[in-house]
């Protein structure tokens, strides 16, 4: 299947403006977890001009609010604008392209975003936006899921329907490019110019009642593990279901199974 961006941003948008109403409520209970170490990372306090990049609903524009920035949120998706600008009517929120971002050059101090760079069609235009519109010396964190090995929510899924189903069925189009490893994240960095570029693995833990809450806040929250679960024929979804189930007792406890889920955090300085 060859790249074709513009149907990686179709299928992106899609997907994108079909989970904004229920995302909230569903896979940001995995992305929230890993904000305060993206800001972190992206040295944001009081005074800093933030730009977080595919901001979705808002949530890292707002914790960095919280900290006293001064926090501007820009994405594709007008149905994840809406909930954003419901959520707080403080914070600007703008439609726009990661890959050509509507901002001058040097306006922000710090740029952030938490699991979006590997959505976009081509991540090294995104980054390389960043960094024109980052002032000298400003910062740049994102965040990117680690190995599924470091992932046991993902490798869970991932193993259930590689024995029940067909890991290969979802007909989402070929992405253009994201990021393996850690190395790579920080080479990503390096190759558009910036600087002092480092990685952190950060942990976490995601709660669901049971492994159908875990897969149904996947659907209802992803793009290409939705697509991915969607392509599953019906008559092998109880057995993937129960799959997980069998495979997460190590993990249930009383109220339910606390998945192991981590990330990879990767920042620079623009020159």
């Amino acid at each position: 299947m060859s790249f074709d961006p513009e149907a990686v941003r179709a299928f992106e948008h899609g997907r994108w403006q079909r989970a904004a109403s229920v995302y909230g409520s569903t896979f940001a209970g995995a992305t929230r977890p890993f904000i305060d170490a993206l800001l972190d990372a992206a040295h944001v306090g009081r005074g800093t001009r933030l730009l977080d990049i595919a901001c979705g609903p808002g949530f890292v524009a707002s914790n960095a609010s919280m900290r006293g920035a001064m926090a501007t949120g820009v994405d594709f998706s007008p149905a994840m604008l809406a909930v954003a600008r419901g959520r707080d009517g403080t914070i600007r929120f703008d439609e726009g392209d990661a890959e050509a971002l509507p901002y001058a050059d040097g306006e922000f101090d710090a740029v952030a975003s938490n699991f979006g760079i590997h959505h976009v069609p081509r991540p090294a235009l995104s980054l390389a936006e960043a960094n024109r519109v980052l002032r000298g010396g400003g910062r740049v964190a994102f965040s990117f899921w680690a190995d599924p090995g470091e992932n046991v929510a993902w490798k869970l899924l991932f193993d259930a329907i590689a024995r029940h189903g067909d890991p290969a069925a979802s007909q989402a189009p070929a992405p253009g490019g994201g990021f393996d490893s850690a190395a790579r994240c920080a080479d990503a960095l390096r190759e558009v110019g910036f600087a002092e570029c480092t990685t952190a693995l950060v942990r976490a833990t995601w709660h669901h009642a049971d492994a159908g809450r875990l897969v149904a806040a996947l659907q209802a929250g992803t793009a290409r593990m939705a697509a991915m679960i969607e392509a599953q024929p019906p008559a092998v979804m109880s057995a993937i279901i129960a799959d997980i189930e069998a495979n997460a007792a190590c993990y249930r406890g009383t109220d339910g199974i606390a998945v192991p889920i981590a990330a990879i955090i990767a920042s620079g300085i623009k020159r």
